[in-house]
């Protein structure tokens, strides 16, 4: 289980020393940017031993729904390193694939409740990430390519796969 709490502010402290992570009570939390998005219209998704899950019992837990996790991915992507830019664009390609299916569900969810909840200009932004990001093959894109250990897509397919589906949940990306 991975704890998450808003970063605001710089991601670097005065003495210039990473401002990352928070520490309470002997627990963790990755600090993030966008955080609030991936609490908009969460899905439900039950664990326990029903599903696999060894737990006493079953429980809900929420988790983001795939378009506010894909576009909380673009909004980050200019402050992250360059291996974490790479694992992000992989995490966005495969979000649409396992969910391509879907994408008029999500794109009404884009539409009705994502997008309504951001700012304008966050929300232009991302659209531009989009467009910019998946325009052409990147070296982020190449990098993506190779970080599975059990495929190997090409980066004209992950390029492709991604604006068509950011396409269709976003809109025009030009």
């Amino acid at each position: 289980m991975e704890f998450l709490t808003p970063l605001h502010g710089s991601e670097r402290k005065r003495g210039g020393r990473s401002d990352a992570t928070l520490s309470k009570a002997g627990i963790t939390a990755q600090k993030l940017r966008h955080l609030e998005l991936l609490l908009i219209s969460p899905w439900v998704v039950t664990a326990g031993p029903r599903a696999g899950v060894p737990l006493a019992k079953n429980m809900d837990v929420l988790v983001p729904n795939p378009a506010s996790f894909i576009v909380q991915k673009l909004l980050i992507h200019g402050s992250r390193r360059a291996d974490e830019k790479a694992q992000d664009v992989l995490y966005v390609h495969d979000t649409l694939e396992l969910f391509g299916a879907s994408l008029d569900s999500l794109r009404a969810l884009w539409e009705n409740e994502i997008r309504p909840a951001m700012a304008p200009r966050t929300a232009g932004r991302a659209i531009r990430i989009a467009r910019d990001l998946f325009h052409e093959v990147t070296d982020t894109t190449r990098e993506a390519a190779r970080i599975p250990r059990d495929r190997r897509p090409a980066p004209e397919h992950i390029r492709a796969a991604c604006r068509y589906g950011l396409e269709q949940i976003l809109g025009a990306l030009d």
